[in-house]
C-alpha cells in the first residue's frame, strides 16, 4: 500500500476508514464474518455497496479455498443476486469440482436483510488453473496503455454527488481516449480487509466494476445502468499497485448494454472484464 497524501487522508479519514472491511472472525458453516465500512458505499444509494469491493471480498475467498501451489485463479465471474447492504456480511468458498489441472471454486454473500433473514447477494466461480512454463510464447493482442500520468494531467470528471463512499477510496488519473474507447489507471488507496496486504488478483477486483462508470455512455441523471455482474479473466496476475482500463460500452434497444474493457498493468495487457448492464430511463 503507498503513502496517501493529505488530501487522500482526509477524504478517506471522511468516510471513516482505511480498510473497505473489518474483520470479525469465523462464524457458522465456515462463514467468514466483515463489518463493511463507509468507503464501501455505492454512487447509486447510500445503503448499498459499490460493487468492487464485494467481488474483492469473494476473490480474496477463492484465492484462499484450498490453495496450491502451482495454481492459480485465471477466470472469476461475479453474480450480484441483490444489493449488497452496507453492513455485516459474511463470506465462504468452497471447491465445486477438483482437478489435478482445472478445478472450480465456488464462493458466496451472504448479508443480513431489514426483515433480519439471511440470504446471498452475490456468488462466485472460479477457475483455478495449474500453471506451467510457457515464457518463450509469451504474446499479447492488444495495445499497451499510455504510462500513468501525473495527477494533474488529464481529470476525470465524477459527476456531481458521485465523489462518495467508494469513489474517494480510489485514485483515478485519465489517459488520452476517444469517443469509441474511455482509458484510465486506477489504484485503491484502501486495503480490501483491514491490516491485510492486497493480493495481485484482489487488487485487480478491488478496482475492475469502476469500468461500468468510467465507460458510462448515458447521464447518470436521466439513467440507470447497474450491472448485474462482473467477469474477469487473466491471462497474467498484475505486477505493481496501477491496473489501467481501456473501456468500451455499448447500448441495446431494449434496456441491456455491455461494458467490455482491457486490464492492464504498467507492463501491459494483463486480461480482460465483461459486465452486463440493465439500462432503464429514470421515471
Amino acid at each position: 500500500m503507498h503513502d496517501v497524501t493529505a488530501v487522500e487522508r482526509a477524504d478517506l479519514e471522511e468516510a471513516g476508514t482505511k480498510a473497505y472491511y473489518v474483520a470479525q472472525g469465523v462464524g457458522d458453516e465456515g462463514f467468514e464474518r466483515f463489518g463493511a465500512t463507509g468507503s464501501t458505499v455505492s454512487v447509486w444509494a447510500a445503503s448499498m455497496q459499490h460493487g468492487a469491493p464485494p467481488s474483492a471480498l469473494l476473490a480474496r475467498a477463492v484465492e484462499r479455498c484450498a490453495p496450491r501451489e502451482g495454481a492459480r485463479v485465471a477466470r472469476l465471474t461475479m453474480e450480484i443476486l441483490g444489493p449488497v447492504p452496507v453492513g455485516d456480511v459474511e463470506v465462504r468458498a468452497w471447491v465445486e469440482r477438483p482437478g489435478r489441472r482445472v478445478e472450480l471454486v465456488g464462493a458466496e454473500l451472504v448479508a443480513t436483510q431489514a426483515d433480519g433473514s439471511r440470504r446471498a447477494v452475490a456468488k462466485a466461480s472460479a477457475w483455478r488453473i495449474a500453471t506451467s512454463d510457457s515464457s518463450s510464447v509469451v504474446h499479447t493482442a492488444d495495445a499497451p496503455l499510455p504510462a500513468v500520468p501525473e495527477a494533474s494531467e488529464i481529470g476525470w470528471g465524477v459527476p456531481d454527488g458521485w465523489d462518495v463512499g467508494y469513489v474517494k477510496s480510489v485514485d483515478i488519473r485519465a489517459v488520452e481516449s476517444d469517443d469509441v474507447t474511455r482509458r484510465v489507471w486506477v489504484r485503491p488507496l484502501v486495503e480490501v480487509v483491514e491490516g491485510e496486504e492486497i493480493s495481485p488478483l484482489v487488487r485487480v477486483f478491488s478496482v475492475a466494476d469502476v469500468a461500468n462508470g468510467i465507460g458510462a455512455q448515458l447521464d447518470p441523471y436521466q439513467w440507470t445502468f447497474l450491472n448485474t455482474d462482473l467477469t474477469i479473466d487473466l491471462f497474467r496476475l498484475p505486477e505493481g499497485e496501477w491496473i489501467g482500463l481501456a473501456v468500451q460500452t455499448s447500448i441495446g434497444p431494449d434496456g441491456v448494454g455491455m461494458c467490455s474493457t482491457v486490464l492492464h498493468d504498467e507492463r501491459g495487457p494483463i486480461g480482460r472484464c465483461l459486465q452486463i448492464l440493465e439500462v432503464r430511463a429514470r421515471a
